[in-house]
């Protein structure tokens, strides 16, 4: 897999989240990217053009604005996920899973793709999730429930689960 697969026809746009500065992306009709500035396995995005009135971004914008609210648990905006490879699809597929307000292992995960000794992999996998918060890697814990590695930092990851913790049930 190249590493900035995404490059062609990509755009970005910005958005100051409540934990910091983020880049979303898009391509075409689908949501490719959500990273905190900085982060790890983050790509170059410089020579995306930046386009603020891009549909696909101003409703992840909108959307990732309500849940930071705590008016809502779950996006619908359409998303892409091809830039991985297909176990890493898998991986990400079963995050999307997870409801809001609770946690799985990684143990859990591994079971749920049908590959219980894929521990290692299955946490790569997870650390390179090119949608943070809308694909939602942060909910993933250990074995024992405490707080692993999380690609935006582990303070962030404390934020989006206490935040989660918060939000009423039942909206949206």
């Amino acid at each position: 897999m190249k590493k900035n697969s995404l490059s062609s026809a990509a755009v970005r746009c910005n958005y100051q989240s409540p934990l910091g500065p983020m880049t979303l992306a898009a391509k075409g009709d689908s949501l490719t990217g959500v990273w905190f500035n900085g982060q790890k396995h983050q790509p170059d995005f410089t020579q995306w053009a930046q386009d603020d009135d891009h549909p696909v971004l101003k409703a992840a914008v909108r959307q990732l604005t309500e849940y930071f609210e705590g008016k809502r648990e779950n996006f619908n905006v359409a998303l892409n996920l091809q830039n991985g490879t297909a176990f890493q699809q898998a991986v990400w597929k079963a995050l999307a899973t997870i409801p809001p307000g609770s946690t799985q292992s990684y143990a859990d995960i591994c079971r749920s793709i049908g590959k219980p000794l894929a521990a290692r992999a299955v946490g790569a996998a997870i650390g390179r999730n090119p949608l943070s918060i809308v694909v939602p890697c942060h909910r993933v814990v250990g074995s024992t429930g405490a707080l692993t590695g999380y690609a935006g930092g582990i303070e962030r990851k404390v934020a989006l689960l206490k935040l989660e913790q918060q939000t009423p049930k039942g909206n949206k």
